[in-house]
């Protein structure tokens, strides 16, 4: 699926029902990076955002509370998809 028609649902969908390979995949071609992994938890930072996010897979399902802290990082930062 192309990026920004998953973002485009990620929006849609308010964070429910996207899986955690595509988030991952949304996180990173926002620019984020994996800076590490502590037990369930992957952390990923950015480099213009002041703020790392901490997602964890729940059954192959992103937690929609996540997403959502990640889409207002994404509008607090004003953040762009990178090609």
């Amino acid at each position: 699926m192309n990026k920004k028609k998953l973002f485009q649902n990620i929006i849609k969908s308010r964070g429910k029902n996207i899986s955690f390979s595509d988030f991952q995949l949304i996180l990173e071609a926002f620019g984020f990076r994996l800076d590490r992994i502590k037990g369930s938890h992957r952390i990923y930072d950015h480099k213009y955002a002041r703020s790392s996010l901490n997602i964890q897979d729940e059954n192959g399902q992103a937690k929609p509370y996540q997403v959502q802290q990640f889409l207002k990082v994404v509008e607090k930062y004003n953040l762009k998809l990178e090609d």
